[in-house]
């Protein structure tokens, strides 16, 4: 799915230069559950960025399904992050003034493609999360896992090939972690590609394949 060459991202902090990822080698293969750890400024949010076609390498080479999407202008970018790509993230980023349905079917309004039923389309994504009973609702009517679940049906509505979640239960008390980290690993059997970001050793223990960084390196790539 993807491939990365010697990737670095730099920026400047008056006249210095910070480098958040420095010389990065990473392949990630179809329908992968990897945990990305690392300490605050390891550089594994950056790499989720350059991941999600959110952020662009200052130098490297990158793939993405057989693409070199290395040099892509910020047009083709947007393009595969709303067609190939679902985020969910810690603050699960739901809108509170609209409902859970509204809520999972905003995607659809920054895709190219046309489609029959979105509404049709939302409810089945939350139906696949077990939140369709809360269409209804607006979000500050649900609890904190119930708020990510319905974030990972948005995710899921453009029916991404690769899911990015980056510390998707820093919010959750433990019960909750869990069963967030059982529905990801469910995606599996989908066919979907899913890595995330977390400094929760607990939670990294969920995927196959765990990738330490640290100063923008990979310093450990672990599978089991």
């Amino acid at each position: 799915m993807f491939e990365l060459t010697n990737i670095r991202r730099t920026y400047r902090v008056g006249d210095e230069p910070v480098h958040a990822l420095d010389g990065v080698d990473l392949t990630i293969r179809a329908s992968e559950f990897i945990a990305v750890i690392g300490t605050s400024g390891s550089g594994k949010s950056t790499l989720m960025h350059v991941l999600g076609f959110m952020d662009k390498p200052t130098s490297g080479s990158m793939y993405f399904e057989h693409q070199d999407v290395s040099s892509i202008d910020g047009g083709e970018r947007a393009r595969l992050r709303s067609s190939r790509i679902g985020f969910v993230f810690q603050s699960f980023n739901l809108l509170p003034r609209l409902s859970v349905l509204a809520n999972v079917q905003l995607p659809l309004t920054y895709n190219r493609e046309r489609f029959d039923d979105p509404k049709e389309l939302a409810l089945s994504a939350l139906q696949r999360v077990g939140m369709d009973h809360r269409a209804d609702h607006t979000p500050n009517q649900l609890s904190g896992g119930e708020r990510q679940r319905v974030a990972i049906a948005r995710a899921l509505i453009n029916q991404p090939r690769l899911i990015l979640a980056d510390e998707p239960t820093g919010n959750l008390d433990t019960k909750n972690r869990g069963r967030i980290m059982e529905l990801f690993a469910s995606l599996l059997d989908e066919g979907i590609t899913l890595a995330l970001v977390t400094h929760d050793d607990e939670v990294a223990r969920y995927a196959k394949r765990r990738i330490r960084m640290q100063d923008g390196r990979i310093v450990e790539d672990t599978s089991r």
